[in-house]
């Protein structure tokens, strides 16, 4: 089988696909990821996938690549990541006992295809006193992640209720990118050695 190279550095990625079983090298992807005029969060998402994908497989044809990306949309509004510790907090202050969509993308490349597809996950966050605003960006967490906080660490206790993938809010949908990877010649389940055992066991 082809090998596999993830195309960001996020160590959250790389975390859920060691969870599957895969094998893979990490060459992040150099991309633009300013917004185009009038672009939907949902295709914006859907083109940084497939371009970083894109990027790397062009300097590895004979590898699969595997591409993704993650926003927090609001009244569809695009939340990166917080440049600065105040921008974190008026993120935080934004989400505060509100629902907002997580859109997450995984795209495959091969030799100059790719294949993508989006999963959008409802979180609803409960409300947010200002002290704990205050301590959660001053512990720095916020600072790496879209939206502002990181569900699978101290952010988690922000979330009310969750519709949908969590995996895909952590940054990488398990099921989809599975599906992915088995129709770019890659099932995942035919390299799982004996004893390999998943990290929430």
């Amino acid at each position: 089988m082809r090998s596999i190279i993830l195309a960001s550095a996020s160590p959250r990625r790389a975390e859920l696909l060691r969870q599957m079983g895969v094998e893979f090298e990490v060459r992040p992807a150099d991309i633009d990821e300013t917004p185009g005029p009038d672009e939907q969060p949902g295709d914006y998402v859907l083109r940084l996938a497939s371009e970083k994908a894109l990027a790397v497989s062009r300097l590895a044809p004979e590898a699969i690549v595997l591409g993704s990306d993650t926003s927090v949309v609001i009244d569809q509004r695009i939340l990166g990541k917080p440049a600065t510790a105040d921008e974190a907090a008026t993120m935080l202050e934004l989400l505060s006992a509100r629902s907002h969509q997580v859109m997450t993308a995984v795209a495959t490349a091969v030799e100059g295809f790719a294949e993508a597809c989006l999963v959008t996950t409802h979180v609803h966050f409960r409300a947010l006193r200002p002290d704990e605003i205050a301590a959660y960006v001053r512990s720095g967490d916020p600072m790496d992640k879209a939206g502002s906080y990181g569900i699978q660490g101290r952010g988690g206790i922000f979330v009310e209720s969750l519709q949908g993938s969590y995996s895909a809010v952590v940054g990488l949908p398990l099921r989809e990118t599975a599906d992915l990877l088995a129709r770019a010649g890659y099932p995942v389940w035919t390299t799982w050695q004996p004893g390999q055992e998943s990290l929430n066991e």
